[in-house]
């Protein structure tokens, strides 16, 4: 819905600072089901979870813009807008540490 509806209205900066609330939002409630349906009861065990999902997020996403855009991952990485890209950035690495910090604070 992003690149159709928002970017040729905003921009590509603009349409991808606004999917980011989103973004968290699914990080957030996705890390606390891994957590809880999985009964990941010590941080390397989440730890490890984040870590393999964003593994296999970045493999995705750096496969099909290969496939679909017919870019390398440096051209894509070099595309990226400055500001929705460090930010998108900051997002993934959350992604990954959200299932133990998710369960450090419902403990808490």
């Amino acid at each position: 819905m992003r690149v159709p509806l928002l970017v040729p209205r905003l921009g590509v900066r603009f349409a991808e600072l606004l999917e980011m609330p989103l973004m968290l939002l699914v990080i957030v409630c996705s890390a606390r089901y891994v957590v809880r349906r999985y009964r990941l009861l010590h941080w390397r065990s989440r730890l490890l979870v984040g870590v393999i999902a964003l593994s296999l997020l970045a493999a995705a996403e750096l496969l099909f813009v290969a496939l679909l855009q017919g870019q390398t991952p440096a051209q894509y990485v070099a595309s990226r807008d400055p500001v929705s890209g460090a930010v998108y950035l900051a997002m993934l690495l959350l992604f990954a540490a959200m299932p133990a910090w998710r369960w450090r604070t419902a403990r808490a």
